[in-house]
């Protein structure tokens, strides 16, 4: 079913019901209103039989004693009703009756032994208990509500299809402007074109919804945007060392004619160009994951997995004669362990590749908190807001091993977190110092 159709269904059984109820309600009313009326002559004519009055020659009036009528030529039919009240063991009935196929109302009225009330000789007393029943018909009002129903059944009919057309000019006119939404949505499928926006309208839910949708192929824009210069870095960071692998080996194909010292470093610098190959395809599946990364996250010990960051990173340190100095406190945080450990090890990492010899790297972990402060040169201020870009390197870095990676990855995972990365320069050590900010695990 379409939106349309649900649209006009659902306009269709609103006026449905609504229409079912009126006359249900009308015809109730009218029917009680009749009746009433009815009940109402009945009464006042048992009043007045009962105070001596006369009889309303319209209405039949009849004395059930507990054995029968007192009149035997009585021709109203006796039920356990009648005798109830006649026994005296019931209040006063209305009811509705039929007799010899027409429709009646009908009053019983209990009378005790010893009253006196009005019959055609006069005034009777009772010696028994008895029943007034007075009768009268009802056949003028039961056409009444015949001829009132047949005239409901027309109006719900008319009010049924005035909903329908009601419904189906609605429906076209309210879903009109998203059939406009719709369209233009198709032609931004069918073109790709993702610089296309819609406009926005007004502040109603269509508005909303073309706003969200102009949102959404902004960030779909951004996101193949920034995928093309991944690309487009990835390729242009691999053409360096692939060519400098291609121009090693064929040098090597000349290997007879090379001194074992000049084959050993040549094997040796295309080693190294194979690990940044390996190092820099390893960052890109990192950045690959996007903002999110697979796994559960879960409570982790911050100081746990710096600690082993720590221990790995002086490996490294002892080779450049670096004093790496750790102040860890016990923490707890939320996250994922190996993405944590990837940035905290990314960070330590740059410090140890950026110190130079005999300098010194400080690591301090506190709630929720990690700094790594080095003795290297710093970064400048102009080069701040490019840091955390990807295959970015400073001037002064472009001489070093690396891919310009490292420090995306760390932003990457710190957002991916839920935390921040703060950069400035360490007043102690004069050198750059990171620090990354988490949320705490506030159930530990």
């Amino acid at each position: 079913m379409t939106f349309r159709s649900r649209v006009i269904t659902a306009t269709v059984a609103a006026a449905a019901i609504a229409v079912v109820l009126a006359c249900f309600a009308s015809f109730v009313t009218t029917r009680n209103s009749l009746i009433h009326s009815v009940d109402v002559s009945l009464g006042t004519e048992a009043t007045q039989i009962i105070q001596h009055q006369g009889f309303d020659l319209r209405i039949g009036a009849y004395l059930i004693g507990p054995t029968g009528p007192t009149d035997p030529a009585s021709s109203l039919p006796i039920d356990s009703t009648i005798r109830t009240v006649a026994m005296g063991k019931s209040a006063e009935v209305f009811r509705s009756v039929t007799i010899h196929d027409q429709d009646f109302r009908e009053l019983i009225v209990p009378i005790s032994a010893g009253d006196i009330v009005g019959c055609p000789q006069g005034a009777c007393q009772m010696k028994t208990s008895a029943a007034l029943v007075l009768v009268v018909p009802i056949a003028g009002q039961t056409n009444e509500l015949r001829s009132l129903v047949r005239t409901l059944l027309l109006v719900a009919v008319g009010g049924l299809l005035l909903a329908l057309a009601l419904g189906l000019f609605l429906a076209r006119a309210a879903l009109r402007p998203l059939e406009e939404v719709t369209n233009e949505i198709e032609s931004v499928a069918q073109t790709n074109d993702l610089g296309y926006r819609l406009n926005e309208g007004d502040a109603d839910e269509l508005g909303r919804l073309r706003r969200v949708f102009n949102r959404l192929l902004s960030t779909v824009e951004s996101s193949q945007t920034l995928q093309r210069q991944l690309v487009l870095d990835a390729s242009h960071e691999l053409r360096t060392p692939l060519t400098s692998l291609r121009t090693n080996a064929q040098v090597l194909s000349r290997a007879q004619e090379l001194s074992p010292e000049d084959l050993r470093l040549l094997t040796g610098d295309m080693v190294t160009q194979v690990d940044e190959l390996a190092t820099l395809v390893t960052d890109l599946g990192e950045l690959a994951r996007g903002e999110r990364s697979e796994g559960e996250i879960e409570s982790l010990r911050l100081d746990e997995c710096v600690d082993e960051c720590v221990d790995t990173a002086r490996t490294y340190a002892r080779i450049k004669d670096i004093k790496l100095d750790a102040d860890v406190e016990v923490s707890t945080v939320l996250g994922r362990r190996d993405r944590l450990v990837r940035a905290v090890s990314n960070l330590l990492t740059n410090a140890v590749k950026f110190t130079p010899h005999g300098g010194r790297i400080k690591v301090i972990s506190r709630t929720g908190s990690v700094s790594v402060s080095d003795s290297g040169p710093g970064i400048n201020e102009a080069d701040l807001a490019f840091i955390f870009d990807r295959f970015w390197r400073s001037s002064s870095a472009r001489a070093l091993p690396g891919s310009g990676l490292g420090l995306s990855i760390v932003a990457q995972v710190v957002a991916e977190l839920g935390g921040t990365v703060h950069v400035d320069r360490d007043p102690e050590l004069g050198g750059a110092r990171f620090t990354i900010s988490l949320p705490s695990d506030d159930n530990s």
